[in-house]
């Protein structure tokens, strides 16, 4: 049987997480969608869309989903539901994984990879980040689980922008920006989002063949960090909706650097070096990810990693005349940029 895919809906209390996916339940897609929802989470699926509920909290609803609520472990309630699956006792085509508000993404994304059940059934598609524009600028500030939850996205929606001006807006993307380039950003009206930005965004393949995405750090050679006045390398004018006092004030710990090469690397000592920082810094490390040219191999490496696990596979052969660039970005929590570009400085041939 081919793996299910799952989707990790994440986001602050109040983002819009249940809307979006009242939104994606209800819409006439013809997709089976197994829901899994954190038993305390802020509000449950209103029961005017459910169809049964029965003993074991797994809730049939009346356009084929199921949702069931973790009573568990996150790790229980995936084997259930892929034995009931392989069992024919439960049909559908998918997972959606609605944390709490206040869940860091983290642990739920490594149940797909530390456990080898759970791997040989699921494919962990990508997490999806609700934001909230009219609450977002306090609860960066304050919580560094809503800055977890925006590092960890590969996808990130801006729920409520039309309760706040347009330049709180855009400063609210320049800043989702520095913390997380990899993501794509949209504004969403009511949990209104078209299927296909939902499904199927293959964001998390760690040990996958991956499309390199062409808009991967696109033109940007500027790590962007937060640090005062750093504009430099974004597609406005200077100033232009920079010139916001609200610019200078934050310095979140959840940051992104990116690094570039035109050198190959050395692969055994970019393996070593990589293995060392990853037991240091790992529980830091939310997402990176990479396109990388290693000496001898006439074909891309593509890497990507969460927190202590980290894989590479290989991607398509370099095309003639592309320059051979290494392309990496590296997204967490207080990370030492020196240290880790000094290293990787290191690795290169």
């Amino acid at each position: 049987m081919s793996l299910i895919p799952a989707t990790i809906l994440t986001g602050f209390l109040g983002a819009g997480k249940t809307t979006l996916l009242k939104r994606v339940l209800t819409e006439a897609h013809g997709q089976k969608i197994a829901v899994i929802e954190n038993e305390f989470g802020e509000e449950n699926i209103d029961n005017d869309i459910l169809a049964v509920n029965t003993e074991e909290q797994i809730i049939q609803m009346n356009n084929g989903c199921v949702c069931c609520t973790i009573r568990e472990d996150l790790r229980s309630t995936l084997s259930d539901l892929a034995e009931k699956r392989r069992k024919g006792e439960l049909q559908f085509d998918r997972v959606v994984i609605e944390t709490t508000g206040l869940a860091d993404p983290g642990p739920v994304a490594q149940t797909f990879f530390m456990d080898d059940e759970i791997a040989e059934s699921y494919l962990l598609d990508s997490v999806l980040t609700l934001v909230d524009a009219k609450h977002a600028e306090s609860q960066l500030d304050a919580r560094q689980e809503a800055r977890r939850q925006v590092g960890f996205a590969d996808q990130i929606f801006i729920s409520k922008s039309d309760l706040v001006a347009k330049d709180e807006v855009d400063a609210l993307i320049h800043r989702l920006k520095h913390m997380n380039p990899r993501a794509p950003q949209r504004t969403v009206h009511f949990g209104e989002v078209p299927i296909t930005e939902v499904f199927d965004l293959k964001g998390f393949n760690l040990n996958a063949k991956l499309d390199i995405d062409p808009e991967f750090l696109s033109g940007d050679g500027h790590g962007h960090e937060h640090h005062g006045h750093d504009h430099e390398g974004h597609d406005h004018e200077h100033g232009e909706h920079c010139d916001h006092p609200h610019h200078h004030v934050h310095d979140d710990d959840v940051k992104s650097f990116v690094f570039r090469s035109k050198r190959a690397f050395n692969p055994a000592k970019l393996e070593d070096f990589l293995g060392a920082i990853v037991q240091v810094y790992g529980p830091k490390m939310l997402r990176y990810k990479g396109v990388l040219n290693m000496k001898g191999s006439d074909r891309k490496v593509i890497f990507q990693g969460v927190h202590q696990l980290m894989g590479s596979d290989l991607g398509p052969k370099w095309a003639p005349g592309e320059e051979k660039v290494n392309k990496m970005v590296f997204i967490g929590i207080d990370l030492p940029k020196d240290v880790l570009m000094q290293g990787l400085e290191q690795c290169l041939v």
